[in-house]
């Protein structure tokens, strides 16, 4: 493992789910937000809802994606009331930030969230300070992973080489763009979607995060 990683010069992180566990009631509570928002713009019963979210995230990529494709939807009132969430739950994860805060090179975030969210996550889980940018769903123009065109805006902002960057994710089709690209791909089970552990586009699985970085970091 060292000797692949070695040459890592970039390490991207996806945040939800990935750099806290997937247990956690931080999701849940998004999904949540995400009904009521629905019930209320399309006057839905919560059944409904949960069903067109379910849809949108399946074949939009995030249910943001699927009210403003459908639905000609402005996506700040969503992402403002999906992400106004009460952060206390989610505890400190000093032992994960030191294996981060070792690793050589760049740490980025790369997420279908927003770039505040993102603040709030770091800031709860002791990493306020371990990453050098927020690439998000707005600097995505919307476009959720793995839509390819996120990963390219990706890379061109952030002046990146693809062949030198390691991503980690929870969801294992999200890293099948940046495989494409010649990122070495690192995919943390436990995610909300059951993915193929043996797919040639994931170099690695993941059980312990925290202990993979660690070794990872090792001369």
């Amino acid at each position: 493992m060292a000797a692949i990683l070695r040459d890592t010069e970039t390490w991207v992180f996806d945040l939800d789910n990935t750099l806290y566990p997937a247990g956690t009631t931080i999701y849940p509570e998004v999904e949540r937000r995400m009904n009521e928002f629905i019930m209320r713009a399309l006057e839905l019963p919560l059944a409904e809802a949960q069903e067109l979210r379910r849809r949108f995230f399946l074949t939009h990529g995030t249910t943001l994606r699927g009210l403003m494709v459908d639905y000609g939807m402005a996506p700040g009132p969503f992402l403002d009331y999906c992400h106004d969430l009460d952060l206390r739950a989610l505890p400190p994860d000093p032992r994960l930030a030191a294996a981060i805060a070792a690793l050589p090179g760049r740490k980025l975030i790369f997420t279908n969230a927003t770039t505040r969210h993102a603040e709030r996550v770091l800031e709860r889980l002791g990493m306020g300070d371990a990453f050098a940018h927020i690439h998000d769903i707005v600097a995505c123009d919307y476009l959720p992973k793995p839509d390819p065109s996120g990963y390219h805006a990706l890379i061109a902002r952030h002046a990146l080489d693809a062949r030198r960057c390691a991503m980690v994710e929870d969801m294992a089709k999200n890293l099948v763009p940046a495989a494409a690209l010649g990122m070495t791909t690192i995919w943390v089970k436990g995610g909300p979607l059951a993915d193929d552990a043996g797919a040639e586009h994931i170099h690695y699985t993941v059980d312990d995060l925290a202990d993979f970085l660690t070794a990872a970091a090792q001369p």
